[in-house]
C-alpha cells in the first residue's frame, strides 16, 4: 500500500455504523461526502484516493492513498457495505484527448466497479450527469450513458444513479470559467427552467453528497436513477438522522 492518512478514530460510543468507502474524494461531490459525516457515529467513510488530499477539519475517517490497482485489496482490508463513487475529470483537464478523458470517467470507474462486485461490496453508489445517454451527440454525456449502462451489467445489489444538474461549490484546484458564470447565474436560470428543464437545475454539491450518503445507507435491492428533486429527498433524510 503506497500511503496511509488516518484522521481521528471513530467514537467508542458508535455501535455497528455502517462502512461506506468513497473514491474521487480530491473533486468537488467528494469533498462534500467527507464533509457530510462530521459528527456522524452511524457511518464510517473510507476515502482511498490516488493522491493526499486535507481532509475538512473535525471530521473522523480513513483516508488511505493507494494505486488504482492495489484500490482491491483496500476494499478487501476495510470490507464496506457500500461504495461512493464521485470520481470525473473535464474536457479541459483531459488534454482534450477523449482516450485520457475515458481513463478516468470510464475505466477508472467501471474497473473500480468491477473490483467492488468481486470484493462483495452490495451497494455502490455513483454521481454522473443530468442528460447521460448512450445516444447522445456530446462525448461527455454519452460516456456517462455508457458507464451507466455498463454497470447494470454488473448487477450489484442495489445500484444508485444521481443525475445531477450543474454542481453548485467552490472546486479547490479545478477552477472552470464557464461554470462559474452559470453559478452565478443559476438563482435566475433555476426560476426559468420549469417543466422538463427542472431536472436541468443547479444543485449544491453538499445536497448531491448528502443524497448519495443516505441512498448508500438503504437496504432495499434494485437499480435506480435519482433527477433533483429525488436527491433532494434523499439529502433531507441525511439531515433528518444527525
Amino acid at each position: 500500500m503506497a500511503g496511509f492518512l488516518r484522521a481521528l478514530a471513530m467514537s467508542d460510543a458508535a455501535k455497528d455504523p455502517l462502512q461506506i468507502a468513497l473514491i474521487g474524494a480530491t473533486g468537488l461531490v467528494g469533498r462534500m461526502v467527507m464533509e457530510a459525516v462530521i459528527g456522524r457515529e452511524d457511518v464510517r467513510l473510507t476515502a482511498i484516493a490516488r493522491r493526499e488530499v486535507p481532509l475538512p477539519k473535525g471530521v473522523r475517517m480513513d483516508m488511505i492513498i493507494s494505486k488504482p490497482g492495489r484500490w482491491g485489496d483496500v476494499l478487501e482490508d476495510i470490507q464496506p457495505r457500500a461504495l461512493i463513487c464521485a470520481l470525473g475529470t473535464t474536457w479541459k483537464r483531459a488534454g482534450k484527448d477523449e482516450q485520457a478523458f475515458r481513463a478516468v470517467d470510464q475505466e477508472l470507474v467501471l474497473n473500480s466497479a468491477k473490483v467492488a462486485k468481486e470484493k462483495g461490496i452490495e451497494r455502490f453508489v455513483i454521481v454522473t450527469s443530468v442528460g447521460a445517454n448512450v445516444g447522445s451527440r456530446s462525448l461527455y454525456l454519452r460516456v456517462k450513458g455508457e458507464v451507466e449502462r455498463d454497470l447494470a451489467m454488473l448487477k450489484f445489489k442495489r445500484l444508485d444513479i444521481l443525475h445531477p444538474g450543474l454542481l453548485k461549490g467552490a472546486r479547490i484546484d479545478d477552477r472552470r470559467a464557464g461554470e462559474g458564470v452559470a453559478q452565478a447565474l443559476s438563482p435566475v436560470m433555476n426560476l426559468m427552467m420549469q417543466g422538463p428543464l427542472k431536472d436541468m437545475r443547479a444543485i449544491d454539491a453538499r445536497t448531491v453528497a448528502a443524497g448519495a450518503l443516505a441512498l448508500a445507507s438503504r437496504k432495499p435491492g434494485g437499480r435506480f436513477t435519482h433527477n433533483n428533486e429525488a436527491i433532494e429527498r434523499a439529502s433531507r433524510e441525511w439531515s433528518v438522522e444527525e
